[in-house]
């Protein structure tokens, strides 16, 4: 079954977002991991599609993850991750990408506002350079307290008896 929030490529995408640009449509972008959904993706994601007209959202691939993240991560495949982010209403696209960093993948969509989670307040982000080169705008959305996929996880494991 296709999924047509899901560009198989940027290339599938940039087309895909050509007409919006055309018409002088807002584009947003943010990426991330997204290995366990949580409240706190859910309402940074809300916040990034409030910001334009249309919310791509770059995920990371697995191997990707797993060198972010450390072992034992994903724990949920790209495939389920990409799927999952594809079904929330407020997300238009879903494209993946191998690199550590998106950097390569927005320098192809060039967003007109590329958003991180407050998470990431007080952090040097160089993506932040890039999208401000083509006239773009960095957001950092709001950070709802105590959500992240590694506490989600700490407590799966705390609940889970030792075998």
């Amino acid at each position: 079954m296709e999924i047509p929030k899901l560009a198989p490529d940027v290339a599938t995408l940039t087309a895909r977002l050509a007409p919006l640009r055309a018409r002088g449509g807002k584009i947003v972008f943010t990426n991330g991991c997204f290995d366990v959904l949580h409240a706190g993706h859910v309402a940074s994601l809300d916040e990034a599609a409030g910001l334009g007209d249309v919310l791509v959202v770059g995920v990371n691939d697995d191997a990707g993850v797993g060198r972010l993240k450390g072992p034992g991560r994903p724990v949920n495949s790209l495939a389920d991750r990409a799927a999952v982010l594809a079904g929330l209403a407020m997300v238009d696209y879903v494209v993946s990408f191998s690199e550590d960093s998106p950097l390569s993948l927005l320098a192809r969509v060039q967003p007109d506002v590329y958003c991180k989670g407050g998470d990431y307040r007080g952090k040097w982000i160089p993506e932040m350079e890039l999208v401000r080169s083509w006239g773009g705008q960095f957001v950092l959305t709001d950070y709802l307290s105590d959500h992240s996929t590694t506490s989600t996880l700490q407590r799966v494991r705390d609940l889970t008896p030792a075998v």
